[in-house]
């Protein structure tokens, strides 16, 4: 215990970086077991899809959609879920949603947007686009 306290003494903002740290780790760990939004990776999308018949909402600008994505994903942008516009996903309130963007970031936002809007079944894609085109997954190009 005495050289634990020599080294906190003796370096103090490693000290300070390395509590800040584990407390973010320990912050994290409870919200994600507390959250209603469930992660899932590219294997168990591709399962909901075709077995539950999950729809997958792609979050990303209507420009980055075009590019690729996940074949008969709705593009609804985040601007639309956080102002409560996003009509299109009204009739799957009770179905499976997933939620995909570039790498996973901005898709879990909107899934807690999505949940507290009432929204019952939400999934998040772990690493979004990104790990989905890194499987060589099928994705679409082109139409809206």
């Amino acid at each position: 215990m005495q050289e634990y306290m020599e080294f906190f003494q003796a370096n103090p903002v490693l000290s300070i970086a390395w509590v800040g740290l584990f407390l973010a780790v320990v912050v994290m760990t409870v919200k994600s077991a507390t959250s209603k939004v469930k992660s899932v990776n590219t294997q168990e999308l591709t399962m909901l899809m075709n077995k539950q018949g999950a729809k997958v909402v792609d979050v990303r600008s209507q420009d980055d959609f075009r590019k690729g994505h996940i074949v008969d994903a709705l593009n609804v942008p985040l601007a639309e879920i956080k102002n409560n516009k996003a009509t299109t996903l009204e009739k799957y309130k009770t179905s499976p949603i997933i939620i995909v963007c570039a790498a996973g970031m901005t898709s879990s936002q909107a899934a807690d947007l999505l949940v507290n809007q009432g929204y019952e079944n939400v999934s998040n894609l772990k690493g979004g686009m990104g790990d989905w085109q890194a499987a060589n997954l099928p994705v679409v190009k082109g139409k809206k």
